[in-house]
């Protein structure tokens, strides 16, 4: 499993409640990009339309040696999940303060494959706790060395 990209700011940001592993439909030009490391997932996110779910903002670059029927980077790609995930996820996310985020972006046998987080956000004193548990976490290795 290659890992391409990773939405850092995720883990710090939203509480992670569950994850899910979802296919995208790409053209090739996408998937070239993509191989060549010039995607961004840290702004996007996940939303659901009509039964089917969808990420927004998520960037991926235009292929260098692409021509007309290059690809536009900012468009709106459709994520590929079983009836059931989406039923459990319309079912969590229709709740307030639930989203769904994308974690990482990743090639799994050859596909390209996200994987998915149902999050909600946390707040201010939650995110100044994790802070604390790392500064207390790096002094403690530093002790032992």
């Amino acid at each position: 499993m290659e890992i391409i990209a990773k939405n850092r700011k995720a883990y710090f940001q939203y509480e992670i409640l569950e994850k899910f592993e979802a296919g995208i439909v790409l053209t090739g030009t996408e998937v070239k990009s993509i191989r060549n490391k010039d995607v961004s997932i840290n702004e996007s996110f996940a939303h659901i339309d009509n039964g089917e779910v969808f990420i927004h903002e998520m960037h991926i670059g235009q292929y260098k040696q692409g021509n007309r029927q290059n690809h536009e980077p900012k468009r709106v790609r459709k994520l590929l999940l079983h009836k059931r995930e989406i039923s459990k996820i319309i079912g969590k996310v229709t709740q307030k303060g639930y989203t769904m985020v994308p974690l990482s972006l990743y090639f799994k046998e050859g596909i390209v494959k996200v994987e998915l987080a149902l999050v909600r956000g946390k707040t201010t004193i939650d995110k100044r706790e994790d802070i604390k548990k790392r500064t207390i976490e790096r002094e403690i290795q530093r002790a032992m060395r």
